[in-house]
């Protein structure tokens, strides 16, 4: 028998027995590999993050990968706070009058709480003259 028609004919046994095994749905393969997938999965769609937000001003826009979310206030846990997706994000705060602020933050399965005071750019006043 030919080796090269062999190794052909075991590799398309193994993607019959694959497309079966996935045809017949997630719920009937039974096996420790099928488990861990099925662990995976549950823990890739569940790395998601609620980031409350206090800012100083409070009307200070919030924006989330550059797109915005809304007004701090919108944000500060009552009903909820900014819902954050899996990976890393960038989260902006901008006010007109006030220097912008700028952090990354990585969900991890857990409500966070950031606290920020925006600087105004109108020079301090005081000092001698």
């Amino acid at each position: 028998m030919d080796p090269e028609r062999t190794k052909r004919s075991r590799g398309g046994w193994a993607l019959v027995g694959l497309v079966l095994g996935c045809a017949s749905g997630p719920g009937q393969v039974e096996s420790p590999a099928a488990d861990q997938a099925r662990e995976l999965m549950r823990a890739m769609r569940s790395r998601n993050g609620n980031l409350l937000l206090r800012c100083e001003p409070e009307d200070a826009e919030v924006y989330l990968d550059g797109v915005l979310q809304g007004v701090c206030t919108d944000f500060g846990g009552k009903p909820s706070g900014l819902r954050v997706g899996l990976g890393l994000h960038r989260i902006d705060v901008k006010k007109d009058g006030y220097w912008p602020y700028t952090t990354y933050f990585e969900p991890s399965n857990a409500r966070a709480g950031l606290t920020i005071t925006l600087k105004s750019m109108a020079p301090e006043r005081g000092g001698s003259d």
